[in-house]
């Protein structure tokens, strides 16, 4: 026995995994937050909310929810509506931001590897599309990022950047084993034409310092000759220039050797090949020895007895290095500046960004929204948590005790000389001065520090290379000399002005940009993305449950969930709350003239809300449940809709008065002196929807969810024998669709019809559409694979939208081909040898009467129907005259007015009243006006919906029509009433009109038969018995008894 798998009951077969929101977990607790992970993990849905905080949990592989489908889904959507997803959040924020004109920001947090790029990447493709369209050992892509998408006022963003605050510069010049540098050296020395070679002197990665001391050249699954290419596509999408695009390589192939220039002592400190600094020095556009001067000394500024001397300082040999390596690092940094407009920190600095980060999220969540129930009076249970501020004060505090970062600068400017013994020189001084802190302790290599993610460990050595930024003015001076304005654009400095001194440290402008980053961050309103990363192998499915755990537990999860439902999901200043919710009464709409917490508290009472569901502070509204909030939404939602309907019904009802008149032309035109026309197809309304797609969601749903439906009727399909069954027709903007029933076959559906998609045709593919001469209805939709033969009364109508659409998908008319004998392809049907294709023929000929008469054969289907109007019959061809009324308001002169006014009553959605009857028999006029209303004959069996949906107005009358032929005049009043017939012990109806079975699970009958109703699908489609036998009927042939 295999395991059950849990159904909601209200979803079709979806499964059901864990729970959404994990605010509703019945125990609080790490083992039951990341049991659920699991859950949904296992079956693929990474996305759980608490509340508005999104888990994301990385799935190492490509999942199919993350389409345009998606995009529509989310887009306007409440949170309630549809699964997690971070299109959602995404939506949320955006929605956001245009109702409150009010910043928005995300913060997604979680360990390397994580899926945070990904996260965010997913946001700006779903921002962009509603508002308008160095891998490691532990860290994939280590870099922090900081994306700012800039809006105007109506919702369109208006520009951007992104800056990469945790670039590692060190990453540059050296590498831990197993580790790769930057990915454009291996892209650029993999993927270089023959030529890019020859120019940039590059040859294997091995040959190059920089790169050959992890011994790790290549990665699995990477292609980079691939990825040259899609980098220099890049560029070219971006705007930058050919030219600009070769200084970028050359400035990367300079940066490669620099990292081969060598020092050694003798003397005076010099280059040990002097060769090697030909090609840098070529690349770079500078002179070779000017090159040489700047990386072997420096020129000081000394001051003795009020003068200023300028003094040449030759550098030692660990010195040249710095100089070195500070100069390929500043070239690396400043160019991936010019292309990204980014500032760069050091991987050291990762984890204290991560803090900052987690002490906003502890700010504005936890401490926040505990600190805010106070302020405003509302009663609250304070829940305990962990402030990580003492953390980032062991980090980056400046006096008292002095913070880690403080220490290192103060070691790198004592010991700027020397290399050796200065990391441990910062490790004593770490010791002495903050090895009693709480969150700190030291070890024999390097030190520990306890973060909010847990205990991480630091080795010491080359802390103190990183941390120095040397790019002495020398240095500056000599890149402003190349050849190359690109370059020198990239050294912008003004040496004059500024002092010459001690540069800044890296860890100096780590806490500067950190602070601003937070600073920025606190002035919007936040929303947060909490990734985990499952495993360590980066393979799907493979749970690391202890690793699980120890994220949910240092991510706060279970606080996160306490608070959540322990608070309150919503706030809202009182004045906000009353622009936002106004319009729901109208003391309140426009503008409430009163106290504004009265105005509030009248918009909660109209909306009948619970006194518990909410609390009123000193200048703010609380609401505790998500559903409450929903509940004014959708109220909001439902008055702007009736209002955006009556503005809609007048605009729809102005362009209707203009455009009609040249619709029908246009249907027309298409078949002017082409085809014979029947009576009936002139001079009647358009109605397009002739199915009810709004009422019909089975069919609605293949439909795309923003794609207009230009046109819906049920439709006659002819197959390879020429059999008949029934298809919807529909056709939008983009596709044709042709929809089928069929009985489900397995699973907990059996036995029931359901709808199926059968064909779904791009309109720029279709080929031509063929047509008979004569009045019939039939028409052929050609296409590359098959044909599909169709029969519609309202075919006319259908061929003049379908030609629009396809002269605006392909700028060209629509083929249309007249003739009396028409071949079609027919679907290839089986498989291997004996399957079949090829093509049938459908002949026309002249018969007698408006009703087509087929008479099928092997190959080919005879048609025969009578003359019908000439062909250059249009609009303005009277075919009856408009009728007179008379004083009951009904139509004299036959059908046209009674059409008119029926279509009229469809549009309205008003159900018509039934003519009444006066006795036993109509006049001559009354029988002359049903007589001739030919449109309202027992209908074609293919076109049944249409019966059913033109909003009861022609059921009725037809209804109406045989009533009036049974009618007999009242008994005398003084007789007694007949009994009335006792009723049937199960439901029965009547048959109105003869039908024919089109499929084998189908019933036949004739009119008046009686039928038992087994049951009554919303489809239309009835299940009955009739003779002992069971089958399917359409529901609008009969009448309940």
């Amino acid at each position: 026995m295999g395991s059950k798998e849990k159904y909601h009951w209200q979803t079709q077969n979806v499964k059901v995994s864990g729970v959404d929101d994990m605010v509703l977990l019945s125990k609080i607790s790490e083992d039951a937050i990341t049991d659920n992970l699991k859950k949904r993990y296992m079956d693929d849905f990474i996305f759980t909310y608490i509340g508005p905080v999104l888990i994301s949990v990385n799935p190492f592989k490509q999942l199919p929810y993350f389409t345009d489908r998606e995009i529509e889904l989310y887009q306007g959507a409440a949170q309630y509506e549809n699964p997690p997803h971070i299109y959602a959040l995404a939506d949320n924020m955006y929605r956001n931001m245009m109702i409150d004109s009010e910043n928005q920001c995300v913060i997604i947090s979680g360990e390397s590897g994580a899926g945070k790029t990904v996260a965010a990447k997913y946001i700006m493709s779903y921002i962009s599309k509603v508002s308008g369209g160095g891998t490691k050992v532990q860290v994939g892509l280590s870099s922090g990022k900081y994306f700012e998408i800039q809006f105007s006022r109506g919702g369109e963003p208006d520009g951007g950047k992104i800056s990469n605050f945790l670039l590692e510069k060190s990453r540059v010049v050296s590498q831990n084993h197993g580790e790769r540098s930057f990915h454009i050296y291996y892209q650029l020395l993999q993927g270089a034409t023959k030529e890019q070679r020859e120019n940039l002197g590059i040859t294997t990665p091995d040959y190059y310092l920089y790169l050959n001391k992890s011994d790790t050249y290549t990665v699995e699954d990477v292609n980079d000759k691939t990825e040259f290419k899609d980098t220099m596509a890049a560029m070219s999408v971006v705007g930058l220039s050919l030219e600009a695009q070769d200084t970028v390589l050359q400035i990367v192939a300079g940066i490669l050797h620099l990292g081969n220039i060598a020092f050694r002592e003798e003397g005076n400190y010099a280059v040990d090949i002097y060769l090697i600094l030909a090609f840098p020095s070529y690349l770079l556009g500078i002179n070779q020895d000017g090159l040489k001067s700047k990386l072997t000394s420096r020129i000081m500024d000394s001051k003795w007895g009020g003068k200023t001397e300028t003094i040449s300082v030759t550098l030692n040999k660990e010195q040249a290095s710095f100089t070195r390596d500070a100069l390929s690092k500043a070239l690396y940094s400043r160019l991936f500046d010019y292309l990204v407009d980014k500032n760069g920190f050091e991987q050291f600095c990762i984890n204290f960004v991560n803090e900052k980060l987690q002490q906003i999220f502890i700010e504005l969540t936890l401490k926040a929204e505990q600190e805010e129930y106070v302020q405003e009076g509302i009663k609250w249970t304070p829940i305990e948590y962990f402030n990580n501020k003492v953390v980032c004060d062991l980090i980056e505090s400046k006096v008292n005790p002095p913070g880690i970062m403080s220490i290192l600068d103060d070691v790198c400017a004592t010991m700027h000389a020397k290399g050796e013994g200065a990391d441990q020189t910062l490790l004593q001084k770490l010791q002495s001065q903050i090895g009693t802190h709480e969150h700190f302790s030291s070890w024999n290599k390097g030190f520990i520090v306890h973060h909010y993610a847990g205990k991480v460990s630091y080795d010491v050595s080359g802390f103190c290379e990183r941390n120095r930024d040397v790019l002495f003015s020398d240095i500056i001076e000599l890149m402003q000399s190349s050849e190359f304005a690109f370059i020198k654009d990239l050294f912008p400095e003004n040496l004059e002005a500024e002092k010459r001194g001690r540069p800044t440290t890296a860890g100096s402008k780590i806490k500067k940009q950190a602070n601003n980053l937070v600073q920025t961050l606190m002035k919007c309103t936040p929303h947060y993305i909490r990734c985990i990363k499952p495993n360590e192998t980066k393979k799907p499915r493979d749970w690391e449950e202890s690793r699980i755990k120890h994220q949910v537990e240092y991510l706060g999860l279970r606080e996160n969930i306490r608070v959540r439902r322990a608070g309150y999901a919503f706030r809202r200043v009182f004045k906000k709350f009353l622009q936002r919710y106004a319009i729901l009464t109208k003391e309140t709409w426009p503008q409430w003239r009163g106290d504004e917490k009265q105005g509030v508290l009248h918009l909660l009472k109209s909306v009948n809300m619970d006194s518990d569901q909410y609390q009123l502070g000193k200048t703010k509204i609380f609401i505790k449940a998500p559903e409450s909030l929903f509940l004014l939404e959708e109220m909001r939602e439902r008055k702007y809709n009736g209002y955006a309907r009556v503005i809609q019904q007048a605009w729809r009802k102005h362009i209707a008065v203009r455009k009609y008149v040249q619709m029908r032309e246009e249907a027309s035109d298409v078949l002017l002196n082409k085809k014979e026309r029947r009576k009936n197809s002139l001079n009647r309304n358009f109605v397009g929807d002739y199915i009810g797609m709004d009422n019909h969601p089975e069919i609605r749903q293949f439909v795309g969810r923003r794609e207009r439906v230009d046109f819906a009727d049920v439709v006659v399909k002819y197959d390879r024998r020429f059999k008949t069954v029934k298809r919807d027709l529909i056709l939008t903007p983009k596709f044709l669709y042709l929809i089928g029933r069929e009985k489900v076959k397995q699973g907990p559906e059996k036995g029931q019809i359901r709808e199926v998609l059968k064909r779904m045709i791009e309109v720029e593919k279709i080929q031509s559409v063929s047509l008979s001469t004569l009045q019939d209805d039939l028409f052929i939709v050609h296409e590359d694979q098959y044909d599909s033969v169709l029969q519609s009364v309202f075919k006319t109508e259908f061929l003049s939208l379908l030609y629009k659409r396809y002269e605006e998908k392909t700028r060209k008319k629509l083929p249309l081909k007249f003739n009396n004998l028409l071949e079609f392809k027919v679907k290839k049907g089986g498989w291997g040898p004996f399957s079949s294709a090829g093509s049938r023929q459908i002949q026309f000929q002249m018969g007698q009467g408006d009703e087509a008469v087929f008479k099928p054969s092997s190959k080919v289907l005879t048609v025969s129907v009578g003359p019908g109007l000439p062909k250059n019959a249009s609009e303005s061809f009277e075919i009856l005259k408009p009728p007179k009324s008379d004083s009951r308001g009904r139509g004299t002169q036959g059908q046209p007015a009674v059409r008119n006014s029926l279509l009229r009553q469809q549009s309205s959605m008003d159900q018509p009243t039934l003519p009444r009857l006066q006795g036993s028999h109509r006049s001559q006029h009354e029988s002359q006006i049903y007589t001739d209303m030919g449109f309202m004959n027992v209908p074609d069996q293919g076109v049944f919906i249409l019966v059913f949906q033109m909003k009861y107005s022609v059921f009725s009358l037809r209804m109406h029509r045989r009533r009036s032929k049974e009618y007999k005049p009242l008994p005398g009043s003084g007789g007694p009433k007949p009994k009335p017939k006792p009723r049937p012990r199960t439901p029965q109806c009547r048959a109105v009109y003869a039908y024919d079975a089109q499929d084998t699970d189908e019933l036949s009958f004739q009119a008046d038969e009686i039928i038992e109703i087994l049951f009554e699908d919303p489809s239309g489609w009835w299940q009955g018995r009739l003779r002992g036998k069971e089958g399917m009927f359409p529901g609008n042939y009969v009448e309940k008894i």
